[in-house]
């Protein structure tokens, strides 16, 4: 019969303690059936529980390993391990797998106390915790910072509707962002990313500061709140407010996109995204004036937004074309996913507005990015507290993995 043991090291890190260990397990021929290293302000973490043959001098094993311990400055404990015991654990390994990452300016032990709190609560594990983010320097301005956690679970949940409503209500109280994801193959494997153009790739609404030029800013926030009210449908406000656009020069149109930035990480997302050989795409009710603009500037594949006429230099107050609605979004989404030959589940749609749910509820991850709070607590996940590039974290890369880093 197979003896288990668990063999724990902690100590200060240093080359050679894992290769010293395993070469007294291989001196035995003891099998790995489970390894574990983490490193942690150059303190080694190392677990390993291995299986000694009947034939194994386990004895004189074990005495090289705690002499191993005095040699090497570190502690080193050996816990037997039964056979039943090990056997839950092989069969718990079908349980199904979440993962949860908490992203903020900063995280502190009140964040994952909370989180790990209604995790417990939830009848689900911690299996392992990681930091996504580098480390963040002292003196850093807070404000610029960015932190994420990543929280491997494993377990069942009786109410997975209520846990993420306690997530939700805990990342409204301590200004944190916190996603729970199956952690699935679909995960790892998104494809194609597409965006909202106003306020999520851009710092602004386009029609609203077009309005302002054409001196009707007023008149078309009205019927913006009319939209949000639900008194009028996102066509019928859009053609009421591009119809106020009437008799705008088209010059200005180059002086708004001169004076409108991008949001903070949309550069890095877009770069790192397009480096790594993932599609993007713009599907947006803005106007492709402003959509081919950022094409060019991020080299983003897919363009979809409204095309203002122009007649004679000026606005005529009319699109030509279909007006791209939340359901529009939503059919060119698919439309983009089959062209591409992949699944809706390899999809990422990021959006602020309730115009972008239909396509966000129908990406395998729907991320409302700054949103108002009834596009926050519909969609799947929420980025509220750092920049877009927090995407990355959701998708799981860490930031040394990060390619054309920018100051």
């Amino acid at each position: 019969m197979k003896q288990l043991f668990l063999i724990n090291v902690t100590g200060q890190d240093r080359p050679g303690v894992t290769a010293s260990l395993t070469e007294i397990l291989s001196s035995g021929q003891a099998q790995v059936l489970d390894v574990g290293q983490a490193v942690i302000h150059d303190s080694l973490s190392l677990g390993i529980l291995v299986a000694a043959d009947e034939d194994c001098d386990v004895d004189t094993m074990l005495h090289k390993i705690n002499n191993l311990s005095s040699c090497e400055n570190i502690q080193v404990s050996v816990l037997p391990i039964a056979q039943k015991d090990y056997q839950q654990w092989v069969d718990e390994q079908e349980k199904p797998r979440h993962i949860v990452t908490v992203l903020g300016r900063a995280i502190s032990a009140e964040h994952i106390a909370r989180i790990s709190r209604e995790v417990a609560k939830h009848g689900l594990n911690i299996d392992k915790i990681n930091r996504l983010s580098g480390r963040i320097a002292l003196d850093a301005d807070i404000n610029q910072a960015k932190a994420c956690v990543e929280f491997s679970l494993r377990g069942t949940t009786s109410d997975l509707q209520e846990l993420r409503s306690a997530f939700l209500s805990v990342a409204s109280e301590l200004n944190i962002d916190i996603a729970y994801q199956e952690d699935n193959i679909y995960r790892r494997y998104r494809r194609l990313v597409v965006f909202d153009m106003d306020s999520t790739l851009i710092e602004a609404e386009v029609i609203d500061e077009l309005a302002k030029e054409a001196g009707v800013g007023e008149q078309v926030a009205a019927i913006t709140e009319q939209a949000m009210r639900g008194e009028i449908d996102f066509k019928e406000s859009f053609r009421r407010r591009v119809g106020l656009l009437k008799g705008l020069d088209e010059s200005v149109l180059e002086r708004v996109a001169e004076r409108i930035k991008m949001t903070e990480g949309a550069e890095m997302l877009i770069s790192t995204l397009c480096a790594l050989g993932y599609k993007t795409g713009i599907l947006s009710g803005g106007f492709t004036y402003f959509a081919n603009r950022l094409q060019q500037q991020l080299g983003i594949d897919y363009i979809h937004a409204n095309q203002l006429e122009i007649e004679n230099g000026k606005v005529t107050g009319r699109v030509v074309g279909e007006v791209v609605d939340g359901a529009r979004k939503a059919a060119l989404l698919r439309q983009i996913a089959a062209q591409e030959n992949i699944t809706l589940e390899q999809v990422i749609a990021v959006g602020d507005g309730a115009n972008d749910l239909p396509m966000l509820s129908l990406a395998g991850l729907g991320i409302a990015f700054r949103a108002k709070p009834i596009v926050r607590q519909t969609a799947k996940q929420a980025i509220s507290n750092i920049g877009l590039d927090g995407v990355l974290y959701l998708i799981g890369f860490r930031d040394r993995d990060w390619l054309n880093k920018k100051p």
